[in-house]
């Protein structure tokens, strides 16, 4: 049975380690030229003062000259919008933009995208989250590909930097979930919307595309904008590329270990499509796959103590931290957070459980102070 076991886990070493090579990555090197056309940087901010600087900071080095910024603000509380001003005077790529009321029937940030989007200039529009920062040379690095696989959108996962206990046991899972559970040739080379994944942090749309599959008007009502984004262009017809942009893209996602538990328990239900029938296959495998080796090392443990070593019950825990430092090394994370995997499994469980009874509750996703269903 423990044979069986090791066998299976190191089949998942194998295929995400096939898998992963159907994701292309944006180039870091250096890329002069633009050549492509204008884009227009899309931000929308809502009680963002941390970021606001940095987040300026970081729009300001980039190359690509044909270029505007248009950042909006969506009825922030604190001094986002002060700041916004105060640091883009004198700058004239820079148009900041006050948001307007939020109608019924949409969600904020998915409105906040499109009044972006009708204010936007250029022929390809970038979708950026205020939480992001940019290499100077990641706009050519995105064109580059999206011309290269004659893509309408490029999406990807931006490197995460994480400080919070949280942080490093359920954000670097964003890179595990999609690099092992996602079919990586259909996703990048088939219009098959089961096959999709996207990140909101970093969303690049050919302007034309992004208005014939309807843009963010015709998701109004999602909490998942970025995956039904890519899913409307790949119903069009249109071809999505999820790309490693892990080189030239970094998220800060979060300050505290809260917004770490609501934004991960706003997001796992719906994202599952509501299913519990998925939710508790989940909690399931990853109980079996990735607790289960945690168990049979400290067996392996306590009976080496006691005298009587048993060198196959450490292999399976070898084995889920090899697969995790592989997709760890690939995308820029601290290859020591592949040593908490089985925590991550447990935290990722506990969190799969909670976003389910919120959502059959109705009690609401609560995310930058507003409830949604």
């Amino acid at each position: 049975m423990l044979l069986i076991y090791i066998s299976i886990l190191t089949a998942f070493v194998l295929w995400t380690i096939i898998n992963s090579l159907f994701m292309p990555r944006l180039s870091n090197r250096s890329i002069q030229g633009d050549e492509n056309g204008r884009v227009s940087i899309l931000i929308p901010l809502r009680d963002e003062e941390r970021n606001v600087g940095a987040l300026l900071q970081s729009l300001k080095k980039l190359t690509y000259q044909n270029i505007e910024f248009l950042l909006l603000d969506d009825h922030s509380s604190d001094k986002t919008l002060n700041l916004l001003y105060e640091g883009t005077k004198n700058d004239p790529r820079f148009t900041i933009i006050r948001g307007k009321d939020l109608p019924e029937g949409w969600t904020g940030k998915v409105y906040a995208c499109h009044q972006l989007s009708e204010h936007a200039k250029g022929q390809y529009l970038l979708f950026n989250d205020a939480d992001l920062r940019l290499s100077p040379n990641a706009v050519q690095a995105a064109l580059l590909l999206m011309n290269k696989r004659e893509a309408s959108m490029i999406t990807g996962f931006p490197a995460f930097p994480v400080s919070l206990f949280l942080e490093k046991l359920l954000v670097p899972l964003q890179h595990f979930v999609v690099h092992f559970h996602l079919p990586l040739a259909p996703a990048n080379r088939t219009n098959l919307p089961s096959f999709t994944a996207a990140h909101g942090a970093f969303i690049m749309v050919h302007k034309d595309s992004y208005k014939y599959v309807g843009g963010h008007e015709g998701i109004r009502e999602t909490l998942l904008d970025d995956i039904d984004l890519a899913k409307a262009f790949k119903k069009k017809g249109q071809r999505v590329i999820l790309a490693n942009i892990t080189n030239v893209v970094t998220c800060y996602m979060y300050q505290t270990n809260r917004e770490v538990w609501n934004g991960f328990t706003k997001n796992l239900f719906p994202g599952l499509g509501r299913s519990r029938f998925l939710i508790w296959i989940l909690f399931i495998f990853y109980g079996i796959f990735y607790v289960g080796p945690l168990i049979l090392l400290l067996t392996g443990l306590y009976a080496a103590i006691t005298g009587s070593l048993i060198v196959a019950l450490f292999y399976p825990y070898v084995l889920i931290v090899l697969q995790k430092a592989w997709i760890d090394i690939r995308t820029n994370q601290r290859v020591t957070l592949s040593l908490l995997m089985p925590l991550s499994a447990v935290a990722f469980m506990t969190l799969l459980i909670h976003s389910m009874r919120t959502g059959l509750r109705q009690k609401g996703y609560v995310w930058k102070g507003r409830t949604y269903s």
